[in-house]
């Protein structure tokens, strides 16, 4: 008799699990950021979506969690809670405060979703008042759910890139100003930042696409500056994917960012015939227009609070462009083999300058994209 009661009990505990597999929870606060753990004993798909004051993680399937609503002690968290929609489940994390930024990630054995959750104090950035076009106020209306950029800080480790007159490396200076950009994105919108590189090292073009399409980015910015054998040259030029370049002058630099880790000091190549080797990815394609809007605002604010020359939007077949499946653009922030531009470039100033003009004109292309 206590035998059939025993297999009643097992066989009760076990018809939850039959209908949707439990789901465990835990936070804790760290000096920087709180994280939330979310463990399960099979691995699940999931989207994160973000509105002020809120994260909605939409898991694949039909699951529970053991708690319905929880208050809980934090110094960022006020509560979460779970509920059904459809075939998904939707676990819902409500914060203290609306400006913050989230990073989130996957380990197994067993299945985790970890999200690290970090607040944003500080205002929107008081220097771009009344700069641009059309001012500040109300850029940021209508971004809605998290966005994950990639930046691309151009060369690195024994690819230094072009070389300025008085020895300025092109590695560096882009290195520089993706940190700055990176640092301006992270305390003005709730976007996930992420480099291509943190460091002085050597990373392949494609592996630089890889890492963007496997934190399916929203957008991917490489950043550069050009070189021209006429130390004249000078100005801003931003790139979006084209498997023809828009000029000879344009075929010259893309064969020069794609196989610039193979050259020394040179910059035209010796068989134009290489350039047509480049990989097209078709997933781009369907990306062009929004790489295009996306060009066309970050140059509009290079020209405008940089004062550089406009030498316009352009097209050329990058290969670090070519494999990531998201808009893309290649920005040339000004030509270091120029003596008067290669001098700003290796201003923290000027650095800072260049990365609040691509901060805004990131900020207007999802202004434009995402407000109908």
């Amino acid at each position: 008799m206590k035998k059939k009661y025993l297999l009643l009990i097992i066989f009760l505990y076990l018809i939850p699990s039959l209908e949707g597999l439990t789901l465990k929870v835990r936070y804790a606060d760290h000096p920087d950021f709180t994280r939330v753990v979310i463990e399960s004993y099979t691995a699940f798909s999931y989207q994160i979506y973000t509105t002020p004051g809120k994260i909605d993680v939409v898991i694949n399937g039909n699951f529970t969690f053991g708690i319905q609503r929880k208050k809980v002690h934090s110094r960022i968290l006020k509560e979460f809670y779970w509920e059904k929609n459809g075939s998904n489940t939707i676990f819902k994390v409500i914060l203290k405060k609306d400006r913050f930024t989230i990073d989130y990630f996957t380990l197994i054995n067993p299945f985790r979703l970890v999200l690290d959750i970090k607040e944003l104090s500080s205002p929107v950035i008081p220097e771009l008042e009344g700069k641009g076009a059309g001012g500040i106020s109300n850029l940021n209306r209508g971004i809605r759910y998290t966005k994950t950029i990639i930046i691309d800080p151009g060369h690195g480790g024994s690819d230094r890139g072009a070389r300025g007159p008085s020895g300025l490396l092109e590695k560096n200076v882009t290195l520089a100003i993706a940190k700055e950009l990176k640092s301006i994105i992270e305390r003005n919108l709730p976007v996930r930042v992420v480099l291509t590189r943190t460091e002085d090292i050597n990373i392949s073009l494609e592996d630089r696409a890889s890492i963007a399409n496997n934190q399916k980015a929203d957008m991917f910015i490489s950043i550069h500056t050009n070189a021209s054998y006429r130390k004249s040259a000078h100005g801003s030029e931003t790139y979006f994917l084209s498997l023809h370049a828009s000029d000879e002058e344009t075929r010259r630099l893309a064969y020069f960012e794609n196989n610039s880790d193979k050259l020394e000091d040179e910059i035209f190549p010796e068989n134009a015939e290489d350039i047509k080797l480049i990989l097209w990815d078709l997933a781009q394609t369907s990306y062009l227009k929004q790489s295009s809007q996306l060009a066309e605002t970050i140059q509009n604010e290079l020209n405008y609070l940089l004062g550089t020359t406009n030498r316009g939007i352009k097209q050329a077949p990058f290969k670090v462009l070519s494999n990531v499946a998201m808009p893309a653009v290649l920005i040339e922030v000004a030509f270091i083999t120029n003596p008067e531009e290669e001098k700003k470039l290796s201003s923290v100033k000027f650095q800072r300058q260049v990365a609040l003009a691509i901060f805004r004109g990131i900020i207007n292309y999802l202004k434009s994209t995402e407000v109908k």
